[in-house]
């Protein structure tokens, strides 16, 4: 049956009088150009601005409170609750809006590589960049495939200069996200910023996908050449992207995947990478990515050049490049991989210093780190921070999972010990001393831990039990040497002092952040996996 939004989506595309339907990249490009909307850059990409909002604005997303999500979201400062009546009266006020002599781009994509799995989605935009944006993160059909598209799943309209009326709307401000699971719709509007419509639908995913047995993830894969897959989880400045693209592995994806019943799977049809401070020596992969076909976001050029200057923060230091995934030479195509992970990674970057470089976690570890999410900031980074900050986000992507995070970790305990699969804790971090005292682990070390696991050269080494922590540390790895992989020995052989009590804070740290999930914890055998608070290291 089609919902109310979905007959105002085909009411818009035919009143309009200037719609464009599934553009070629050359030809959104020229559009774009033609619009005033960018420029080309030295190596053929097309460079935009978004505007006001150069990043997404989480305060201003909502979900549609109904039938269906009333028992199912896990509701509070993140999934926060919006009214159907202002969801109608917010569409209808888009429509009109976009009716009024716009020229519109539509996209007609899936979201999801595997044909079993994936939603069919359609993006209306007045933007021929948005719209060559969504054509590269999104799958597009083959000439076969959107001849049988019809009618899509979901709908995304997107209205970058129309500002909603907070004292009507309902909105926190003028711009807007706002996701409908029973109108199966989108609303974005007053930003430009695409993240915005990418993260929507992969909001809709996380949803959606669980009843389907499938664990959506925020992470990383790539797979070897014997076809074994491997995850890797973790927040900005951990290392996701930079350790996954491994040359002597195939890319699956950067940023969002599901497990499924088959294997690994990835949610998009491209990347959406970080460009500040680029350079080829460090990020090859990305670097050799930005040609004709990829779209550069807020950056900037050396003067009277068209060659982008990744130093320049001028604009926001969130610039960033969405390229299609067959710009990586290694990439997997179609990008899903057969097999289920032996090994997944959770990333953090420890400024306290405590924890292990590399340490192996128990099924309740593995599902109470999940829901963790864990890192820190160093101190000095920002104004006003003196001291190691921690930063835990639900599933390593607080703002993308609307359901209770327990949902996701009992998900992935089942499937981490139906597919016999290996977590590990990497610290790429500081673990040889405090973090204002010594440099980070080097990331030589970082990458020979990983390939250890992932060869099994791990399999038959001893391991040791951090006290404090309860996880399993390996006491060799090829290639790294002892003191790196004992924490406490190394800020001995330092001569530093404190590590108990840091190892401490950091304990209590976990332990007051996971007291919000108490309440609607399916599975107390998760709290196994929590520190030990009041033990010495």
């Amino acid at each position: 049956m089609m919902t109310e939004t979905h007959k105002l989506a085909g009411k818009l595309l035919s009143q309009s009088k200037r719609v464009n339907k599934d553009l070629s990249v050359a030809e959104l490009v020229a559009e774009a150009i033609n619009n005033g909307e960018g420029v080309l850059n030295s190596t053929g990409a097309i460079m935009c601005d978004t505007g006001k909002f150069t990043g997404r604005s989480p305060q201003d997303r909502f979900i549609v409170k109904d039938d269906y999500t009333t028992d199912r979201v896990w509701w509070g400062n993140i999934n926060k609750p919006f009214p159907q009546d202002k969801f109608n009266g917010l569409a209808n006020k888009m429509v009109d809006y976009l009716l009024d002599n716009q020229k519109l781009y539509v996209n007609n994509v899936y979201a999801g590589a595997d044909p079993a799995y994936r939603i069919k989605v359609r993006v209306v935009t007045p933007l021929a960049s948005v719209s060559h944006f969504v054509n590269n993160m999104f799958i597009v059909p083959t000439a076969e495939e959107l001849a049988a598209f019809g009618e899509p799943d979901y709908v995304v309209l997107q209205a970058p200069e129309y500002n909603a009326n907070p004292e009507i709307d309902g909105t926190r401000q003028g711009n807007f996200s706002i996701l409908n699971f029973g109108e199966k719709a989108a609303l974005v509007g007053g930003s430009r910023y695409t993240g915005e419509i990418k993260k929507g639908i992969f909001s809709v995913l996380n949803a959606l996908l669980v009843d389907q047995n499938v664990l959506p993830m925020h992470c990383s894969a790539n797979e070897g050449v014997d076809g074994d897959s491997a995850v890797f989880f973790g927040l900005s400045g951990t290392g996701k992207t930079t350790l996954s693209a491994d040359p002597k592995r195939n890319l699956i994806g950067d940023d969002e995947h599901g497990w499924s019943d088959n294997g690994i799977y990835n949610f998009e049809g491209g990347c959406y990478a970080k460009t500040i401070d680029l350079s080829r020596e460090n990020e090859p992969e990305i670097w050799d990515a930005i040609k004709f076909g990829a779209t550069l976001e807020n950056t900037r050029f050396f003067p009277g050049t068209t060659v982008v200057d990744y130093a320049n923060v001028s604009i926001t230091e969130n610039t960033r490049v969405s390229y299609p995934i067959d710009h990586i030479e290694n990439a997997k195509i179609p990008s899903v991989s057969e097999t289920h992970p032996r090994n997944i990674f959770f990333l953090t970057c420890d400024a306290y210093g405590v924890l292990p470089a590399i340490s192996k976690l128990t099924k309740e570890q593995a599902m109470y780190h999940f829901m963790s999410g864990y890192t820190a900031k160093v101190a000095g980074t920002e104004a006003g921070i003196t001291e190691p900050t921690p930063t835990f986000s639900a599933c390593f992507g607080a703002p993308f999972m609307p359901l209770h995070p327990s949902v996701y970790a009992m998900k992935l305990g089942e499937k981490m010990t139906e597919h016999n699969t290996n977590i590990w804790l990497i610290n790429t971090g500081w673990s040889n001393g405090p973090s204002d005292k010594v440099g980070r682990t080097k990331l030589k070390y970082t990458r020979a831990m990983i390939t250890a696991a992932l060869e099994g050269k791990l399999d038959n080494i001893e391991f040791v039990e951090h006290p404090v922590f309860g996880v399993q540390v390996p006491t060799q790895v090829e290639g790294v040497p002892t003191e790196a992989l004992d924490a406490k020995a190394s800020w001995a052989l330092g001569g530093f002092e404190g590590y108990e009590e840091t190892a401490a804070k950091l304990a209590n740290k976990f332990v007051d952040n996971f007291k919000k999930f108490e309440e609607g914890l399916e599975d107390k055998a998760i709290l196994e996996g929590a520190p030990k608070v009041g033990v010495k290291a």
